[in-house]
């Protein structure tokens, strides 16, 4: 005699309707976007009415941890998704309707991405397409001279030569700053620009390390800002003398800017004018890096004249970092064979993440890509030397 089962035995009925409603809003938000991300001036009413508010709400929660939250959600995604596909293909091995099945359960998985992207998109992406930090401060953002570009790569050669001895440094001259005094000093890298820019001013929660610091280092990145937990999240096994710029280029995110280029100027500008020695240091070294840059195909003269001019302290501290980001695209055990493969495999891991990032920057109105990072040439030039 079959069972009969009770209500509570059959489990809760969602109506149809709530189904569709459920699994269609992500689409529907995501389209709204798309559809409506070209109007500049509405794109900065969600950004100062919506994202920046819910960012900073959530920024605040996620900052009770001292932990990256974006790395334990990652993980778990990732984790989750290889299950998922598991018990997937165990299902469709045990059951009739095997097309069925996988159609259901792709469904899922585009739903829930499409849920993460739709809610990117109103709380980051949508803030690729306001007028900008640059447009909003009256600062240009156009082609330099020659002349102006050495004039701010000398500016910035001397501080950071005369800043270069003031940070603590070993026996042999190497760079030894405690980096738990990055973290300590990073809320107050604002104060003083904030007051030339009111839009940097408000509360600013402390970079979170991260655990998989070696994985952003092999594929070449020193930070990430991740809006859905309003963190920022910095590899600490970057080279020291550079991780305070790299700190206030991820706070900038976290304060609304946006673009790569406004960031780099914005964490540079911040750091020189922050009152801290080693973040000073880190803003001057890390502009005199870009601007010697651009000066390298811009005059190559005046390029060789300046690099001469670097103190022992600052080449060191220039050499090293490249040095250790060189040392990320090789693998060193031993074995020949192993040396070489795993090479391969971090080459092409390293060149996937930058073609996908470089795409997701385009496709959300940044023009030069990762390329961006370096266009801050011109902001630093026209800050620093066009208008004094």
């Amino acid at each position: 005699m079959k069972r009969k089962r009770t209500k509570s035995q059959r489990g809760i009925r969602i109506p149809g309707a709530v189904v569709i409603a459920i699994t269609a809003l992500p689409a529907v938000l995501t389209a709204l976007f798309y559809a409506l991300r070209s109007n500049a001036d509405l794109m900065d009413r969600v950004s100062v009415k919506i994202s920046s508010p819910v960012r900073g709400f959530i920024g605040m929660l996620s900052s009770i941890y001292p932990f990256s939250l974006m790395e334990i959600l990652c993980t778990a995604a990732f984790v989750w998704l290889i299950y998922y596909i598991v018990k997937t293909i165990v299902v469709m091995a045990r059951r009739q309707g095997k097309l069925n099945i996988l159609a259901q359960r792709l469904l899922t998985i585009i739903v829930l991405a499409l849920y993460v992207w739709s809610l990117n998109c109103w709380l980051w992406n949508c803030g690729y397409f306001t007028h900008g930090f640059t447009a909003k401060n009256g600062l240009v953002s156009g082609g330099v001279s020659a002349s102006d570009l050495t004039r701010a790569a000398k500016l910035f050669a001397g501080n950071a030569n005369e800043l270069a001895t003031q940070v603590k440094r070993d026996a042999d001259g190497r760079y030894i700053e405690d980096r738990r005094s990055y973290q300590s000093e990073s809320t107050d890298v604002f104060r003083n620009i904030s007051v030339q820019y009111p839009d940097l001013a408000g509360r600013l929660y402390q970079p979170k390390p991260m655990l998989f610091s070696w994985l952003m280092s092999r594929t070449g990145y020193t930070g990430i800002y991740f809006a859905l937990t309003g963190e920022s999240n910095i590899n600490t096994n970057a080279p020291g003398p550079l991780l305070p710029a790299t700190m206030a280029h991820e706070l900038a995110h976290q304060k609304g800017v946006y673009a790569e280029d406004e960031a780099n100027f914005v964490a540079i500008a911040s750091c020189v004018s922050s009152g801290h020695i080693i973040y000073e240091y880190s803003g001057y070294l890390s502009g005199l890096m870009y601007l010697q840059n651009a000066l390298y195909d811009a005059d190559r003269s005046a390029w060789a004249e300046i690099n001469d001019s670097l103190s022992q302290e600052v080449l060191q501290d220039w050499r090293e970092n490249i040095e250790y980001w060189q040392a990320q695209k090789t693998v060193s055990t031993g074995n020949a064979f192993l040396d070489r493969t795993l090479t391969s495999i971090i080459k092409r891991l390293s060149e996937s993440v930058d073609t996908v990032y470089d795409g997701y920057l385009k496709s959300n109105n940044q023009a030069l890509g990762i390329r961006s990072y370096g266009a801050c040439v011109d902001l630093l030039v026209e800050y620093y030397v066009i208008r004094p």
